[in-house]
């Protein structure tokens, strides 16, 4: 057999330069023969070494009639099925050329996303443990948001992945752009709809800012594939190297980062900005405001809200932390607000305490004043209960106390007992 080189040459002088096959080769040394094949070849001579067939060939039909049964059966199961003790390598190998032909199959269409249109959102847990204070660290979630036509990236760290802490931390995104597109594209988020369809406060946040929540269909995640790409890239390009001391120091240099990553350059922009490299975010992303949906004058309700009454232990629990209350309304109702930094609690309007959200967990946060107005509280408590109980006419003097003798004899009861201490006074 004659190399690639070799078939080249005989092509060329035979084509080129009219050279007679006998001569082309007595100059290669080569047969007659092998010059006219290869002059008859019109691709270049490759090696194809015959097949000696595989060990996985005898059990090929056992595999099929698996197969056909059960097209999702693991290539595991199946060996404990068929009875394999061989290199479990290559039956993987058969299949997994085997199962297409009996799985349905599952394409995926490419989206065309139009500006104003489409965010894609969702939870990126990194994988380093963030110093939350009392002498505990924990792996907190990060919402991320991508803009799917100007492919601009936002994010932040919040403090737990309830629908409170979700919601806010889209507003604070949204808020920050000053507009919405008219989707926002979610996974199914417990918080935000678990269920199959938005939860209420999913709902009413996306009602305020008219637009609408999409839930991915399950099992899906090329729907919202863009966001997943996002979560890879913070992973690689924003984590490596950087130590946190706080969530709030995670957020502080991710604003930082965030400006400086929407500068890259984006292939799949090319279409957009009409260059062969592709575009930066930043370039296209006047064009997706531009037909993005206004914000409204009110702000939608975030964060958790609740209504207590406030027990004669004056705290709160929130998540799994106490916050103190001014004590003056135990045994009122009270409202409690939680925002992603804030805990306050007020009382017929009037706030009654206000502290600093805590990452923690299991801590008590006390405000001293609410201690100092506990004591005060207790000792006038105190006081009532040890002065001596007593009645008294209108205008203030003492009415005396009688022995219960006297009202024997003035109502003539005679009683057979005369041992008078045994009986009690009124």
């Amino acid at each position: 057999m004659i190399t690639v080189e070799h078939w080249a040459e005989i092509r060329r002088l035979h084509r080129s330069e009219q050279v007679p096959i006998k001569e082309i080769a007595r100059r290669l040394g080569i047969a007659r023969n092998t010059v006219r094949a290869a002059l008859a070849s019109e691709a270049p001579p490759s090696y194809h070494r015959a097949s000696k067939g595989s060990i996985v060939d005898a059990v090929e039909p056992q595999i099929r009639v698996l197969l056909a049964d059960y097209p999702g059966m693991p290539a595991t199961v199946i060996a404990e099925r068929i009875g394999w003790d061989r290199s479990l390598t290559v039956l993987k190998e058969r299949v997994r050329g085997l199962r297409p032909l009996f799985a349905p199959a599952d394409p995926v269409d490419k989206l065309v996303h139009e500006p104003g249109q489409t965010t894609q959102c969702d939870l990126w847990f990194p994988e380093p443990r963030i110093p939350v204070g009392g002498g505990q660290v924990a792996m907190l979630p990060v919402l991320v948001m991508t803009l799917a036509f100007s492919k601009v990236m936002a994010a932040r760290m919040i403090p737990s992945r309830t629908a409170g802490d979700i919601l806010a931390g889209m507003w604070m995104i949204i808020a920050s752009l000053g507009a919405v597109t008219k989707t926002l594209w979610w996974d199914r988020e417990s918080a935000i709809g678990g269920r199959g369809r938005p939860s209420p406060a999913a709902a009413a946040f996306a009602g305020t800012l008219g637009t609408r929540i999409v839930l991915a269909p399950p099992r899906d995640p090329e729907t919202k594939g863009m966001v997943e790409r996002t979560n890879g890239y913070l992973e690689t390009s924003f984590l490596p190297g950087r130590d946190f001391a706080s969530p709030q120091d995670f957020n502080a240099q991710l604003g930082v980062w965030l400006p400086r990553a929407n500068q890259r350059l984006v292939r799949s922009l090319a279409p957009v900005t009409g260059s062969g490299a592709g575009g930066r975010p930043t370039e296209v992303l006047d064009r997706d405001l531009a037909a993005m949906t206004v914000l409204p004058p009110v702000a939608p309700s975030i964060g958790a809200r609740t209504r207590i009454r406030l027990g004669r232990e004056y705290y709160v629990r929130v998540e799994t932390c106490d916050y103190s209350v001014d004590p003056r309304v135990i045994g009122r109702f009270v409202d409690i607000v939680v925002s992603l930094e804030r805990v306050q609690v007020s009382c017929e309007g009037r706030v009654m305490a206000d502290h600093a959200r805590c990452w923690a967990r299991r801590q008590v946060i006390t405000d001293p004043d609410h201690v100092a107005a506990a004591a005060v509280l207790r000792g006038a408590y105190q006081q009532a209960t040890r002065a001596p109980r007593g009645r008294a006419h209108a205008d203030g003097h003492p009415v005396p106390m009688r022995a219960l003798p006297d009202y024997d004899e003035l109502f003539g009861i005679d009683f057979p007992s005369t041992d008078l201490t045994e009986r009690t006074t009124r």
